[in-house]
C-alpha cells in the first residue's frame, strides 16, 4: 500500500475531478459518510449519543460537516464548533456546511481564543460527549498552530483528560501532524482512532506523530483505482500480502545445498552472544547450510553453542587477527558460498578493521553488513562504490551517524529521506532500524515496516535480523525482496515472541521464526 505526502493527496483529488470528472462534493460526502460509519462503530449506535465535531473551514472541516449530517439523522445528538464564520467557507466545504445546517443540527461559530465564555460552554459539552470528531486542519498543517486552533485542540484532548467514556476520532489526520514528516505541535490531537481517506499519509506512521493517531483506518472513498495505483509516490508499507507476494514456496525436493549456504563472520571474545544469535537465525529461518567463521579464541565457546551451524576459527595472534590469513580462509569459503552476512560481535580492532574491509571489496556474494562491519565503514564509504557485490547495510540510528557524519537527532527527524538517499548513494540497500524500520533500495523505492513490539528493544534483536536477512538471500530473494520480507517477518516474530511491552530475550526470537513465516504461507 503506497503512503502519500500532502501535496500528492491533493494532486490525487484534482486528478479524480479534472481527469475522471467526479466533482469534489462527490469525494467529501463519501468522506463524510466514512467518517459517521467509524464513529457508529465505535459507538455502538449513533441514538440519543452526544457528539462534538470541530471542524475547521477547509475540506477537512468540510468531511467532518458531512460526518454531522449523517450521524445526525441517525439520531445522534451532534454539535459542531467551526473554526470560523459561516460566510467564511467557499466550495465543496460550504455546501457541506449548509446540508449539516439543513437538518437542523447545532452549530457554534469560534473565531476569537480568547473567547473564555465561548469556550466554557464548548469545555462543558466535550466533558458531556460520548464521541469528538477532530476534523480542523487535517493534511494542511505544516508548522506551529495559531492561537485559535491550539485551543480548540486542547479542547478535543480535554475528552481524553476528563471524560472516561469518551473517543476521539480523526478525520484524515489528527491536527497537528504533519502529514510528510510526523513532527507534531505540542498541542495535537491525541485521536483514538483515525479514518485516513484513500490511502494513508507518510507522517501517520512516523514519530512522534504516529503517537497521536491511534487506530488506523483506511476509508475507500470512491477514488478511481487506475488513479490510485498511478500516483508518483515512492514510499510503500511492507504488508502481509506484499510479504507472501515475496517468499519463495520451499520446492518439495529441495535439499540442504538448494535452501542457501550461509557465511557468518561474526564474534570475538565476550561478544559470541551476537555471532550465535546471527547464525542460529539462519538455520531458523530456512538456510540450508550455516558456516560460522570466528576468531580462534573465540571458536571453542561457540562450537558448543551452535549444535547445527559449522563453527570455524580465523588465525589468531597475541589476540588480533591474522588478516592475510583469515583473508585466505574466507575468501575459499565464499567462493562456495550464496551470501555473506558480516559484522555481529565481530570486533572494532584495526586489523578486523582492514580485514572486512578487504573482504568487502573482494565478495562476489551478496553480503549482509551489519554491526562491526558497519563501523569498519566510518571514513571509508567510498568502498562501498566499489563493490561488485550487492549489498543490504542494517544500520541503527547510531551507527547510521556514525558513517553519515549526521547527528542521530537528524537521522530520526528524517528517517525516510536519509535512508533514500544514501541508498541511492551508496547503491545499497539500507536497511535503517528503528520505530518503524525502513527499507530503501537504491532505485529510490521506500518501505516502511508495519510489524514489531516495543519488547524487541534489547541487545541482539538485530544479530537476528542480520541471520534472517542472509537466510532469505540464500533461497534465492534478491538483496531488495530478503530486507522488505526480512524485516516484516523479524517483527512478526518479535509479536509471537513477546508478552508484554519489555522482557523479551533476542533469543526468544529465534525460536517464533518459523511460525512467522507460517502465518504468511498460509
Amino acid at each position: 500500500m503506497q503512503l502519500l505526502l500532502a501535496e500528492e493527496m491533493r494532486a490525487l483529488d484534482r486528478a479524480a475531478e479534472e481527469e475522471i470528472g467526479i466533482p469534489g462534493i462527490v469525494l467529501m460526502e463519501n468522506a463524510g459518510r466514512a467518517v459517521a460509519d467509524a464513529a457508529e462503530k465505535r459507538l455502538g449506535s449513533c441514538r440519543q449519543k452526544k457528539i462534538v465535531i470541530f471542524a475547521g473551514k477547509g475540506n477537512n472541516g468540510g468531511d467532518g460537516s458531512g460526518a454531522g449530517r449523517w450521524l445526525h439523522n441517525r439520531g445522534a445528538e451532534v454539535t459542531l464548533a467551526l473554526a470560523g464564520l459561516t460566510g467564511e467557507l467557499t466550495g465543496s466545504a460550504a455546501d457541506e456546511l449548509q446540508y449539516y445546517l439543513s437538518c437542523g443540527a447545532a452549530l457554534l461559530e469560534v473565531t476569537d481564543a480568547d473567547d473564555n465564555l465561548q469556550f466554557a460552554e464548548i469545555e462543558t459539552k466535550v466533558r458531556q460527549a460520548d464521541l469528538v470528531i477532530d476534523a480542523l486542519l487535517g493534511t494542511g498543517f505544516t508548522g506551529k498552530m495559531r492561537p485559535l486552533f491550539a485551543r480548540l485542540c486542547r479542547c478535543v484532548n480535554l475528552a481524553k483528560d476528563t471524560n472516561a467514556k469518551c473517543s476521539i476520532l480523526a478525520v484524515d489526520i489528527p491536527t497537528g501532524v504533519n502529514a510528510d514528516t510526523g513532527a507534531a505541535d505540542e498541542n495535537a490531537v491525541r485521536a483514538d482512532v483515525t479514518v485516513t481517506m484513500a490511502l494513508p499519509k507518510l507522517g501517520l506512521y512516523l514519530y512522534p506523530g504516529a503517537e497521536y493517531v491511534g487506530e488506523l483506518q483506511v476509508a475507500d472513498i470512491g477514488m478511481p483505482a487506475p488513479l490510485l495505483r498511478e500516483t508518483d509516490g515512492n514510499r510503500c508499507l511492507i504488508t502481509k500480502e506484499k510479504v507472501r507476494e515475496i517468499l519463495p514456496a520451499r520446492p518439495k525436493n529441495a535439499h540442504k545445498g538448494s535452501a542457501g549456504r550461509v557465511v557468518v563472520v561474526a564474534g570475538s571474545c565476550g561478544y559470541t552472544g551476537a555471532a550465535a544469535l546471527c547464525s542460529f537465525a539462519s538455520v531458523k529461518s530456512g538456510a540450508g547450510l550455516v558456516t560460522l567463521f570466528t576468531p580462534e579464541n573465540a571458536r571453542e565457546i561457540l562450537a558448543v553453542k551452535l549444535t547445527e551451524v559449522m563453527v570455524k576459527g580465523l588465525p589468531v595472534q597475541e589476540n588480533v587477527l591474522m588478516r592475510e590469513e583469515s583473508l585466505e580462509l574466507l575468501s575459499e569459503a565464499l567462493d562456495k558460498a550464496d551470501v555473506l552476512a558480516i559484522g555481529p560481535g565481530f570486533g572494532v580492532a584495526e586489523e578486523t578493521g582492514s580485514l572486512i574491509r578487504e573482504l568487502l571489496v573482494s565478495a562476489h556474494i551478496p553480503c549482509v553488513i551489519d554491526a562491526d562491519a558497519i563501523t569498519a565503514l566510518q571514513d571509508h564509504t567510498e568502498l562501498l562504490s566499489h563493490m561488485v557485490a550487492e549489498k543490504v547495510l542494517t544500520p541503527h540510528p547510531g551507527e547510521m551517524a556514525r558513517i553519515t557524519g549526521l547527528t542521530i537527532a537528524n537521522i530520526e527527524k528524517d528517517r525516510v529521506e536519509i535512508a533514500r538517499s544514501y541508498a541511492e548513494k551508496w547503491q545499497a540497500v539500507i536497511v535503517l532500524k528503528g520505530v518503524p524500520t525502513v527499507v530503501a533500495l537504491p532505485d529510490g523505492n521506500v518501505f516502511l515496516n508495519t510489524t514489531g513490539t516495543p519488547a524487541m528493544a534489547t541487545g541482539g534483536s538485530g544479530d537476528v535480523l542480520t541471520g534472517l536477512l542472509a537466510a532469505l538471500i540464500g533461497q534465492g530473494l534478491s538483496v531488495g525482496d530478503a530486507a522488505i520480507a526480512g524485516v516484516f517477518l523479524h517483527g512478526l516474530a518479535g509479536e509471537l515472541a513477546a508478552r508484554g511491552s519489555a522482557g523479551l530475550a533476542a533469543s526468544e526470537l529465534l525460536s517464533m521464526l518459523p511460525e512467522a513465516r507460517k502465518q504468511i504461507e498460509v
